[in-house]
């Protein structure tokens, strides 16, 4: 994610950090040579253009195509904010077992299970956080789980569904030696279900992107338009065509390719969420319950917060 201060009228117009103009300048590029060649041929061979349509089709078609990516783009950001708000959830979770823990579990002859649960805790955490960026769950996992939990790691559908099945394991323990009663073993069985639920919520997004046939429609729509601007705009504009139509396909192109980067909120794209960021937040409270240092929080790269 790009984290920088409000931007002055250079920065919008020179700043490629974030900007969505590296990925679609190909597009844009072809776009303005083709406009070249068309009003280059235009200008020599005007008799070749008897009939030019103007501006009134590509007006309507225009309006069309961009109320159907403006569509598609709070689609694509409904997706992002629904998984911002997943891991916001997912941090109060974790605080929440954090505070809870250490007061309900505050004996000496219960440090080992305390310990052990808040660090399944944050397993659960660092493994959603591995299946979501496509890294290894068990190797995220191997610091936090014990060793018997770790040998059968692989047979297991998931890693942090795992870690919360032992979280589990380990508060039925804790009731089942007195040290917690019913009623607080449903309360921290909430959470646990809580996260559970944060975690289906994420792989939800993270496995159904938006149906193929609608990106592709609106993409192809995005080219042929582009594509036949420059004929349409030749006979008036003349050596103006270039600049427009590059204009007009920096905003549909951009747009389309900004949709590409929220629909997938978990990458590492430059308007993705920085799961990095996130997952310290996390890992902050239930260090901080294990009296643990944590490591340094993750500092944004020229703007840039994984």
């Amino acid at each position: 994610m790009i984290v920088r201060p409000r931007p002055g009228l250079l920065t919008i117009l020179f700043a490629l950090r974030g900007s969505i103009l590296p990925k679609v300048a190909p597009q844009v590029i072809v776009i303005a040579a083709l406009s070249f060649l068309v009003v280059a041929i235009e200008q020599r061979h005007a008799e070749w253009f008897p009939v030019t349509a103007g501006i009134g089709p590509f007006t309507l078609v225009g309006l069309a195509l961009s109320i159907f990516l403006s569509f598609r783009n709070g689609a694509c950001y409904d997706r992002w904010w629904e998984a911002r708000r997943a891991w916001g959830g997912l941090i109060v979770e974790m605080r929440g077992l954090a505070r809870l823990l250490p007061a309900l579990l505050p004996e000496l002859e219960h440090e080992a299970l305390r310990r052990r649960s808040l660090r399944r805790a944050a397993g659960f955490a660092h493994a959603l956080h591995a299946r979501l960026r496509g890294l290894d769950e068990a190797q995220a996992l191997a610091p936090w789980l014990p060793p018997e939990d770790l040998a059968g790691l692989e047979r297991r559908p998931s890693g942090a569904d795992a870690a919360l099945a032992g979280l589990t394991r380990d508060l039925a323990e804790a009731t089942k030696a007195g040290a917690l009663s019913d009623i607080l073993f449903a309360s921290l069985e909430h959470k646990i279900v809580n996260l559970s639920a944060i975690q289906a919520t994420c792989e939800r997004i993270h496995g159904t992107p938006l149906p193929f046939a609608y990106t592709l429609l609106l993409y192809r729509t995005a080219w042929l338009y582009c594509l036949l601007l420059p004929f349409g705009l030749a006979g008036s504009l003349g050596w103006s065509t270039p600049i427009i139509a590059a204009l007009v396909a920096y905003a549909f192109f951009g747009l389309d390719a900004l949709g590409d980067e929220l629909e997938e909120p978990f990458g590492t794209d430059a308007n993705d969420l920085p799961l990095d960021a996130l997952l310290h937040a996390a890992d902050a409270a239930i260090l901080d319950a294990l009296g643990e240092t944590g490591r340094e929080p993750p500092k944004a790269d020229r703007f840039m917060l994984r």
